[in-house]
C-alpha cells in the first residue's frame, strides 16, 4: 500500500502544499496560483485540495502531515529579537506579538483546524520539521545524487540563516550553521528595499539590475556592513540595519553610508541604484563561493545541492560552476519557502522508510518540476466552445510546427501545455515565448506584454544538446537556475558600448541572440531534454528545423504583479489583455486576429498590485 505524506508551508510568504508518495513527489503547487494573490501566505487550502485530488486521495489516505518549520522555536527567536531590541522595537513589538500569542506559536493546531474545515477526511498526525531541514531535504532527497554536500542560504527560518549538510543515501547530517541576525539573504533584501523594490519579491530585480552598474560600493559593504571570513562565515554590523527594531530594512545609518535616502518605488533608476545592485551582488557571490568551498571541504563530496531563497540567485550559482568548486550542482527549482512544503514531506517520508528510487537512473525526482494542475484537451475544448472562442485543433507535431513558424516570424506566443510548474520559474508549461534573434523582442515583451520595467532580462530555453553552441555551460540547467556566459562564437563585436551607460546599454546587440543576452554577455539558461517536457522539446526541435537555432525567449505566462496563469481561462484572459499574438492552449491554436473584441468594465491593471 502506498505511503502518502502531505507537506505544508504557510503564514509567511509563498504558501504551498506538496504530496509525496513513497518518497516520490506526485503533486505540488503554490497557493497563489489558485487565489491569484502573488506570494499568498494564507493557509494553502486550494493547493491541498489540488494535491489530494491529483492523487485521487483524501486525508484519510494520508499517513502523516509535515509542516515546514518549528513554530515554537521560531517564537522563541522572535521574542528574543524584540527583547534584545528594547526600547527601539516597541512599535513593531506591539503590532506583531499579539499574533504570536494567539495563534502563530500554536500553528500546528491552526493547521489541523484548517484541514478539518476542508472536509476531506480525518486529519492524521501533524509534525513539524525545522525550516532549514526542510530546505535541505527538498534539495537532496530529490536530487540525482547518492551523496552530496548541501548548502542552504535564505533570510531566516527559526534561527538558522545559512546551513551546510551532508547527504548520504537517506541520511541528512547537519554540519554547521550561521544564525540570525547574521543573514546573507537579509543583507540582499536590505539593498532590495533601499533600491526601491519589494522585499521577498524584488530581489530578482536587483540581480537583473546589477550588470548595468559598477561594484564601486563593494569594498564599503565589506568594511562597514559584513565581516566575511575565508570559510564564508560572516557577521553583519547591525547598527546599519533596522529589521530587528522595526518594520523596515534600513534607516538613517544606511542613508548616510550610501549618500541619501532610499529610492522611492517606481521612481527613476539612477547610477547609484545600478552600482548598489552590482556591489551587493558581487559581495553575495563571493560569500556563496566561499561557503561552497567550505561545504566541499567539510564533506569531501564532488556534487552540491542547494536550496533556500538565495539559491534562486542564479548568478551566484553560475559562479560556483565557473570556478569548478564542484563537478556538478543541483538546485531545487522551488528553492524558496514554497519548496519547504515539499522538503518537510520528503523528510517525514524518508523517516517512515521511503527509498530514493530515482537515484541511479541519472534523473532527479522532480519530474521536470511539472507537479501542478493540468487540463485535458476535452476540458479546454469545453471552455473554448462555451465561450465562443475561435480556435483550431491540431495534432502535436502540427501544433509545434505552427508555433515555431509564428516565433520565427517575430510573433509572441502564449504556451500553455500539460502540468503547471512548481516554483517561481516558467519552464515550458506556462510560458510566453519569442524570437531571441530579434533585438526588439526584449523591449516589446517587457513593455507591451509583461508591462514591467524595461531593464529586466529575459531567459533562453535551448535544446540541451545545442546549449554548447550558444553558452559556456558545462552542465545541464533544466530549471533555469544558472547564469552562464554567452559563448564567444555567438557574440557580436561591440565597440566599447559606444559610450553608453545605464539602461542605454540595452540598445546594443551583443550576440546572435540579443533578446536573451544581458548587458554583461550573460544569460539565465534553461536546457531542455525530451524526458523532462516532451511538448516543449518538440517545439524547440521544430524551431531548429525552421530557423537553424533551438533557442527561444522563455518568460513566465503572466503580467507584472500577477501569479503565473493556472487555468485555460486565465491564459486566455492574459492573451487578450496583452499584445501576445498567438496562444497554444493544449492542442488548440488561437490567433489574436481571429478573436472578438476584448472588453472589461474595470481597468484590470488597477486590480493587480505591482510587484
Amino acid at each position: 500500500m502506498s505511503d502518502l505524506v502531505l507537506g505544508i508551508s504557510a503564514y509567511y510568504h509563498d504558501s504551498a502544499a506538496a504530496l509525496v508518495c513513497d518518497g516520490r513527489p506526485v503533486a505540488a503547487a503554490q497557493e497563489e496560483r489558485f487565489t491569484r494573490r502573488r506570494h499568498d501566505s494564507a493557509f494553502p487550502a486550494r493547493a491541498v485540495a489540488y494535491a489530494l485530488g491529483e492523487a485521487g486521495a483524501t486525508l484519510a489516505d494520508v499517513s502523516a502531515i509535515a509542516y515546514y518549520e518549528d513554530p515554537a522555536l521560531k517564537f522563541r527567536r522572535v521574542l528574543a529579537t524584540y527583547l534584545g531590541a528594547v526600547p527601539f522595537g516597541l512599535a513593531s513589538f506591539r503590532d506583531t506579538l499579539p499574533g504570536w500569542w494567539t495563534s502563530k506559536r500554536r500553528i500546528l493546531d491552526v493547521v489541523r483546524r484548517e484541514l478539518e474545515g476542508l472536509a476531506l477526511g480525518p486529519v492524521p498526525e501533524i509534525s513539524c520539521r525545522r525550516h532549514h531541514e526542510s530546505h535541505a531535504a527538498s534539495a537532496f532527497f530529490v536530487s540525482p545524487y547518492e551523496s552530496a554536500a548541501v548548502l542552504c542560504i535564505d533570510g531566516v527560518g527559526e534561527w538558522a540563516t545559512t546551513s551546510i549538510w551532508h547527504g548520504q543515501g537517506t541520511r541528512l547530517k547537519p554540519l554547521v550553521e550561521i544564525r540570525f541576525p547574521h543573514s546573507l539573504g537579509l543583507l540582499y533584501s536590505a539593498f532590495t528595499y533601499f533600491c526601491g523594490f519589494k522585499v521577498d519579491s524584488g530581489e530578482y530585480k536587483l540581480m537583473g539590475l546589477a550588470p548595468y552598474g559598477e561594484p564601486r560600493y563593494a569594498d564599503l559593504i565589506r568594511e562597514r556592513l559584513i565581516d566575511v571570513k575565508p570559510d564564508g562565515s560572516f557577521r553583519l554590523n547591525m547598527r546599519y540595519f533596522e529589521f530587528m527594531r522595526g518594520q523596515v530594512m534600513t534607516g538613517r545609518g544606511f542613508e548616510k553610508l550610501f549618500g541619501g535616502p532610499r529610492r522611492e518605488p517606481e521612481a527613476e533608476l539612477t547610477r547609484r541604484e545600478f552600482d548598489l545592485a552590482a556591489s551587493v551582488q558581487l559581495v553575495t557571490e563571493d560569500v556563496v563561493l566561499r561557503l561552497a568551498r567550505t561545504a566541499r571541504a567539510l564533506t569531501g563530496e564532488s556534487r552540491l545541492c542547494m536550496a533556500g531563497g538565495v539559491a534562486l540567485n542564479c548568478v551566484a550559482n553560475g559562479r560556483i560552476i565557473a570556478n569548478s568548486v564542484f563537478d556538478e550542482i543541483w538546485v531545487q527549482p522551488a528553492a524558496g519557502d514554497a519548496g519547504g512544503a515539499l522538503g518537510a514531506a520528503l523528510a517525514v517520508a524518508v523517516d517512515r522508510g521511503a527509498e530514493r528510487a530515482h537515484v541511479g537512473t541519472g534523473l532527479d525526482g522532480m519530474s521536470g518540476s511539472l507537479l501542478g494542475p493540468a487540463y485535458s484537451d476535452d476540458q479546454i475544448a469545453a471552455y473554448l466552445t462555451a465561450g465562443g472562442i475561435p480556435h483550431r485543433r491540431l495534432e502535436p507535431a502540427e501544433l509545434a510546427a505552427e508555433v515555431a513558424k509564428a516565433i520565427a516570424a517575430g510573433k509572441v506566443v502564449g504556451w500553455f501545455q500539460g502540468r503547471m510548474e512548481f516554483g517561481p520559474r516558467a519552464l515550458g508549461a506556462r510560458s510566453i515565448l519569442g524570437d531571441p534573434r530579434d533585438p526588439r523582442t526584449q523591449s516589446v515583451m517587457n513593455l507591451k506584454i509583461k508591462f514591467r520595467e524595461s531593464f529586466r532580462p529575459f531567459a533562453p530555453s535551448v535544446l540541451a544538446d545545442d546549449a554548447k553552441d550558444f553558452f559556456d555551460l558545462p552542465q545541464d540547467s533544466p530549471y533555469m537556475l544558472v547564469v552562464a556566459p554567452v559563448a564567444e562564437a555567438a557574440r557580436l563585436a561591440v565597440e566599447a558600448d559606444s559610450g553608453r551607460t545605464g539602461l542605454d546599454l540595452l540598445k546594443v546587440p551583443r550576440s546572435v541572440i540579443p533578446a536573451v543576452t544581458h548587458v554583461d554577455y550573460s544569460a539565465r539558461v534553461q536546457t531542455v531534454r525530451g524526458r523532462d517536457n516532451p511538448p516543449y522539446h518538440q517545439l524547440l526541435l521544430a524551431l531548429k528545423q525552421q530557423t537553424g537555432s533551438s533557442v527561444v525567449v522563455n518568460t513566465s505566462f503572466n503580467v507584472r504583479g500577477e501569479p503565473i496563469v493556472n487555468t485555460p481561462h486565465e491564459a486566455y484572459t492574459c492573451f487578450m489583455r496583452t499584445d501576445i499574438d498567438v496562444l497554444a492552449l493544449g492542442g488548440f491554436l488561437l490567433q489574436k486576429s481571429d478573436q472578438p473584441e476584448w472588453k472589461e468594465e474595470l481597468d484590470w491593471r488597477a486590480e493587480v498590485p505591482l510587484d
